[in-house]
C-alpha cells in the first residue's frame, strides 16, 4: 500500500513536471536565470515543509552527494530546453530509467536481469536516433545536454537509498544551488513583462517546488526503477503542451527515437509488473 502511495505521488509529481518544458520555452530568459528564479520558489515551498514537519537538516556525505544531483538535474534540464526541442529534452532525459538500472548494479550489487540488458540496449538505440536527427538540425549540443540531464535525473530516484541520505533535504540544497548559479545571469535579464514573471512565478510554484514537494514523499517508498518508469507521463505531457502552444513538433527520426525509448521502457515496466505479480502468486501457493 506503501509503496501504491508513493508511484501515485510520483505520478503526480510528473504531471507537473510537464510544464516545465512549455514554460522554459516561454520565458525569453537565458536557462540559468530561468532556473535561478524557480529554484528560489521552490526553496521556500520546501523549507515551510520541512519546518511544518519538523524535518531537520543533517548535513551528510549522501545529503551534499543528492543535492549535486538534483542541481546538477535541474540546471542541465533547462539549458537542453535552450538548445533544442522540449520533445527532445525530454525525451532524451527519460533514458533515466536506464542509468537507474546500471547504478543500482554498479553502486548497490543490484544485478541487472536480461530484461534489463535488453531494455538497455533498446533505449541506447533510441538515443542513436536523436543523435543522428541533432547532426542535422544543429541540437546536438542540447541532445548531449539532455542526455546527460538523463544521467543525474537517475542519481535522483536514488536519493532514498545513498547512505546517510535525505531526499528533501537534498532537493532543497539542490536547488540552492542552483540559486546562487544562476544569480549572475538573473541580474543580466531585463525583460520582465507581466506574463514573463507570472510564468517563472507558476514554474517555480507547480511545476519545481509542488511537484518535488510530491515527489520527495513519494520517493520514501517507491522503488527507484519503478518510480523512473511511472514517470513516463512527463514525456507524453511535455512535447504535446509545447506543439499545441507552440506548434513546435519532432521530426520523423527524433520521433522515431522518442517512440523507441518510450514504447520500450513501457513494455519493461508491464513485464516487470506482471513478474512480480506472479512470483506473489506462487508464494501464496
Amino acid at each position: 500500500m506503501e509503496q501504491k502511495k508513493g508511484l501515485l505521488l510520483i505520478f503526480a509529481a510528473s504531471v507537473l513536471f510537464s510544464l516545465g518544458g512549455l514554460l522554459i520555452k516561454v520565458i525569453p530568459w537565458q536557462a540559468l536565470s530561468i532556473n535561478s528564479w524557480r529554484c528560489g520558489i521552490s526553496v521556500c515551498i520546501l523549507l515551510l515543509f520541512a519546518k511544518v514537519t519538523g524535518k531537520k537538516l543533517k548535513l551528510t556525505p549522501g545529503v551534499l552527494a543528492g543535492a549535486a544531483a538534483m542541481c546538477l538535474t535541474v540546471s542541465s534540464y533547462a539549458l537542453a530546453n535552450k538548445l533544442t526541442t522540449a520533445a527532445n529534452a525530454i525525451l532524451i532525459q527519460f533514458t533515466n530509467p536506464v542509468f537507474v538500472i546500471l547504478f543500482l548494479w554498479l553502486f548497490f550489487h543490484e544485478k541487472p536481469k536480461k530484461l534489463d540488458i535488453i531494455t538497455c540496449m533498446v533505449v541506447f538505440g533510441g538515443i542513436a536516433c536523436f543523435f543522428l536527427d541533432g547532426l542535422s538540425a544543429g541540437n546536438l549540443l542540447g541532445n548531449a545536454v539532455a542526455l546527460f540531464s538523463g544521467l543525474c535525473y537517475a542519481w535522483v530516484f536514488l536519493l532514498n537509498k545513498i547512505p546517510g541520505g535525505d531526499p528533501l533535504w537534498s532537493t532543497i540544497l539542490g536547488h540552492a544551488m542552483c540559486v546562487l548559479i544562476g544569480l549572475p545571469s538573473v541580474a543580466r535579464e531585463t525583460e520582465y513583462s507581466g506574463q514573463i514573471v507570472l510564468c517563472a512565478i507558476l514554474m517555480g510554484v507547480f511545476q519545481l517546488g509542488l511537484a518535488y514537494l510530491c515527489f520527495t514523499i513519494g520517493i520514501r517508498t517507491a522503488p527507484p526503477v519503478s518510480a523512473s518508469l511511472v514517470s513516463g507521463i512527463e514525456p507524453i505531457l511535455n512535447p504535446v503542451l509545447v506543439a499545441i502552444v507552440l506548434g513546435e513538433s519532432l521530426s520523423g527520426l527524433a520521433l522515431l527515437g522518442g517512440g523507441i525509448v518510450f514504447i520500450s521502457i513501457m513494455i519493461y515496466n508491464i513485464l516487470t509488473v506482471r513478474t512480480e505479480n506472479t512470483k506473489k502468486e506462487l508464494q501464496k501457493i
